[in-house]
Order: C-alpha cells, then structure tokens, then sequence
C-alpha cells in the first residue's frame, strides 16, 4: 500500500490544521491506520491510531483532547484534526499502516512519506 499524506503547514500556536492520508495499491478498511510525528533530533513517536471500523481510537497523551483521528473507508483516506497547536507539535508528521494495532514505530508496516508541520510561537 502506498500512503500520501498531506496538509501540513506553518502556523501560528492555538491555530488548527488538518492532515489527510490517502492510500493507494490496497484497501485500508482491513487495518489499523495511525499518526506518528518526528522533530529533528528525536525519535518517530506515536501520536494516534484508529481500528480498521474506526470504532475505537487512542492517542498519546501529549495530543489527547486536541487531536482528533478518523477515517472515510470510502475514501481509502485516513485523518488527523489538530486543534489548539503548539510549538510542540512541530515535526514532521507520517501516516501509518499497521498489520497490527501498535504504537511502537518499529512495528508499523507501511509508511507515508511525511507532511511537514510547524507552529509558531
């Protein structure tokens, strides 16, 4: 499957963005999908996932309450709303394909190339 995420942006802290993940080469209605984000210096971390009816989701807890994850099976596309941004949340962010339901990075299946997101004091 291949994965393009897109909607990045630079912003200004408290603004709101939203990336989209379209997928390609597969279905992504049999899996899990999920966001992970990457700041220069550190390592890929987990952000939020969605089951594969997206009946259920999870989310780190840096993001809990601001980010919002969903899915449109019909659209092969996955989402991530973002509210209330900090400069924290600067990173580049990556949509995930998961055989499994992970958080662990190291475990994702198949990768999207990343979308650049930046928030400004």
């Amino acid at each position: 499957v291949q994965l393009q995420a897109s909607g990045g942006g630079l912003v200004q802290a408290g603004a709101s963005l939203r990336l989209s993940c379209a997928a390609s080469g597969r279905t992504i209605n049999s899996v899990a999908m999920g966001w992970f984000r990457q700041a220069p210096g550190k390592e890929r971390e987990f952000v939020a996932r969605i089951m594969r009816n997206g009946g259920s989701t999870y989310y780190s807890d840096s993001v809990k309450g601001r980010f919002t994850i969903f899915r449109d099976n019909s659209k092969n596309a996955v989402y991530l709303q973002m509210n209330n941004l900090n400069p924290e949340d600067t990173a580049v962010y990556y949509c995930a394909a998961m055989s499994l339901p992970t958080t662990n990075a190291r475990s994702v299946a198949y990768w999207g190339q990343g979308t650049q997101v930046t928030v400004s004091s």
